[in-house]
């Protein structure tokens, strides 16, 4: 993903094409949709928040400042869509049980749930990274764009999730010495 490439795109989509647009909107939609998947917990949700997030930038693209920051921009309006859509869940007290790990395995089955309430338990930060890389497949480069934070940062963040997920199996005996 070169920099040059999408400040190009961001700039064309400026000036009303729409080709550009949608080649950005490709480009960071599975992006988009890891950040509402992390904050809603929910596929079907996150990809109604990234699609939204989409339409919310199309209307406000003339007011980017900052054109070489798209992917930080459009990740940031998709984090604020995804948190207004939870709280509305949860005021209308509809929140379901999810499973956000597929398994093939009894032993696998039986750690969807634990696992699923360690990353439950992770902050916002740490949970958006843990999807972005391990869900979406994205890579350090790819998520310090899209988080606008280094890739050092990244590191860090995914190593204090990983030690928090290892501690909360540990300690409810999933794990064993």
């Amino acid at each position: 993903m070169a920099v040059e490439s999408e400040l190009a795109l961001v700039e064309a989509a400026i000036e009303g094409n729409t080709g550009s647009f949608i080649e950005l909107c490709q480009r960071y939609y599975p992006a988009m949709v890891a950040i509402a998947h992390s904050v809603l917990s929910d596929r079907h949700l996150a990809e109604d928040a990234a699609q939204e997030a989409f339409a919310k930038a199309c209307l406000k693209l003339p007011e980017l400042k900052k054109k070489d920051r798209f992917a930080w921009w459009i990740g940031a309006i998709c984090r604020n869509i995804a948190r207004d859509m939870a709280r509305a869940r949860k005021k209308m007290d509809r929140i379901k049980d999810y499973s956000m790990i597929t398994a093939n395995s009894q032993q696998e089955d039986e750690l969807i749930e634990p696992v699923t309430e360690a990353i439950r338990g992770l902050s916002d930060c740490e949970r958006e990274v843990i999807f972005l890389r391990y869900y979406e497949d994205l890579t350090y480069e790819c998520i310090s764009i899209v988080l606008g934070i280094s890739k050092s940062a990244i590191d860090g963040r995914l190593r204090r999730a990983k030690k928090k997920i290892a501690g909360y199996l540990w300690r409810n005996g999933f794990m064993k010495v």
